[in-house]
């Protein structure tokens, strides 16, 4: 039986059924029955999606602040956003109010809003912090971050001049932007997106080809949402001079990641290297002889700045073996191996579908891991 001293756990959330903290937990309770010797090492971590203020907060110091806020439809949820560094940095999850997870089988990108996220980073502000880090993963939005614009204090107009408040559906209605009247508390904020992605705005790998399906859109819903989203980046770059269309990272969060650097003024960086360096990953896996990492699914998507390649990335410069396990496996995950991936394992013990499969996603995480880590044992 090979001697593991240390094995770090390193998952991000399984989206709809498990926090990225139960999963460390179930992964953890695995490794001390079969492997009790090994010391074990949590570190849940996000891609700026679900769950990413509980990786901030699991690393440092700091709280919760909860606050009423319109959810994706418009309707009332209970949103919060992080508080770190003794008040110093904020932290906001796109999720926590225009997530997937709360449009739940109601999926219609053409009418979702960001709308919730601009009140959780204009309460942030307000709050007196410096620096705000907005995660843009998980959105059930096609909007262009116009809604959580217009909550910071930007106004769209029609051809008529009269203000609304942009959808996926609407936005090709834009025809002025103003942001004369933006919450003045963001003037002293340092504001940071986190993308999962790296996708464009537009085109074969923009926001509404790749990720409006997902979000409900069909196949002419795309096309309105891709056409709208180029006209939104024609307006911004002639109001604003700001060419958004091949920014890397402006399609995440439908698009929100253009809005947010243009529209309100903020860096777009990897989602899954700055919470790895917040939670001092490096160090903290140092030493390690195994790492296990994780999603709800590995598809071709995860190649593109997702939990488990930034992990991979990390594992591979520490030379530790990398085993991710994950719910689903999808096509084009081939590369995943090239990146730093020992060995990939679906827990998923049938082939049934998701409705079905998350009541037993405990369980068959558990049984998983024990069977991962029998195989170990067998060596």
């Amino acid at each position: 039986m090979p001697i593991l001293h240390k094995i770090v756990l390193a998952p991000d959330s399984f989206k709809g059924t498990m926090s990225s903290a139960e999963v460390c937990s179930i992964m953890a309770e695995q490794v001390r029955l079969h492997m009790p010797g090994a010391q074990t090492v949590s570190i849940p971590v996000a891609d700026g999606g679900e769950g990413t203020v509980d990786a901030f907060l699991a690393a440092m110091p700091g709280e919760k602040v909860f606050l009423p806020v319109r959810g994706p439809y418009g309707e009332e949820v209970r949103g919060f956003y992080g508080l770190l560094d003794g008040g110093e940095t904020a932290v906001v999850e796109t999720a926590a109010c225009a997530g997937l997870t709360l449009a739940g089988e109601n999926r219609r990108a053409e009418k979702t809003t960001t709308y919730g996220v601009g009140q959780l980073i204009a309460g942030a502000a307000e709050s007196g912090c410096e620096k705000i880090i907005v995660g843009l993963g998980g959105s059930a939005t096609n909007d262009g971050g116009a809604g959580a614009a217009c909550a910071l204090g930007a106004r769209f107009l029609d051809a008529a001049g009269r203000p609304f408040v942009p959808v996926g559906e609407t936005l090709g209605s834009v025809e002025t932007i103003d942001l004369s009247g933006l919450c003045p508390a963001l003037r002293r904020v340092r504001l940071v997106a986190m993308c999962d992605i790296d996708n464009p705005l537009c085109g074969p790998r923009g926001a509404a080809v790749v990720f409006g399906p997902q979000k409900g859109a069909d196949a002419r819903t795309v096309r309105l949402l891709d056409r709208n989203l180029a006209h939104f980046a024609a307006v911004i770059r002639r109001d604003l001079g700001r060419d958004v269309l091949k920014i890397p990272g402006a399609g995440a969060a439908g698009g929100m990641g253009a809005g947010m650097a243009a529209l309100l003024g903020a860096e777009l960086c990897p989602g899954i290297r700055t919470v790895l360096d917040a939670v001092h990953f490096d160090s903290r896996a140092s030493g390690a002889d195994l790492i296990f990492t994780g999603e709800g699914r590995l598809d071709a998507q995860s190649l593109q700045g997702k939990v488990i390649s930034g992990v991979a990335a990390r594992a591979g410069r520490l030379g530790v073996p990398l085993v991710a396990v994950v719910g689903g496996i999808g096509d084009g995950i081939g590369p995943i191996y090239d990146m730093g991936v020992s060995a990939v394992f679906s827990i998923n013990r049938l082939p049934v579908d998701f409705s079905i499969a998350k009541a037993g996603s405990r369980e068959n995480l558990a049984a998983a891991m024990e069977n991962i880590l029998r195989l170990i044992a067998a060596f």
